[in-house]
């Protein structure tokens, strides 16, 4: 079976975004931020895995476009987080570029469907 790039990438997205979560909820002591990009950033794999079991065509579409959604949501939830010094610039930059990849990725399969 052919891997699903963009299953894996939003995959390994969500398992740094909770680690970043992780840290974030210890070292920080932030819980309200924190949750929000955790929430976003781990439902863009979710949503990329029920698109590809989805009962049509156009359900699939659906589904693509909300993990555009959240894809979207994280990214601004990332941009936040380093703007108001709650994480690192390097742990940022890491998972900010994966996310912004994954976005075009997302969007370039939505305009093909």
């Amino acid at each position: 079976m052919k891997e699903n790039i963009i299953k894996s990438k939003s995959y390994d997205l969500a398992l740094s975004i909770t680690i970043a979560y992780k840290h974030l909820a210890q070292e920080q002591r932030d819980f309200i931020l924190s949750k929000e990009v955790l929430r976003a950033g781990t439902s863009i794999g979710v949503f990329v895995s029920e698109a590809q079991h989805s009962q049509s065509i156009p359900d699939s579409v659906h589904k693509m476009h909300l993990a555009l959604k959240a894809a979207n949501e994280t990214e601004y939830w990332l941009r936040l987080l380093i703007d108001s010094d709650y994480i690192p610039e390097k742990s940022f930059n890491s998972i900010y570029n994966d996310c912004v990849e994954l976005v075009k990725l997302i969007s370039a399969t939505v305009e093909t469907k």
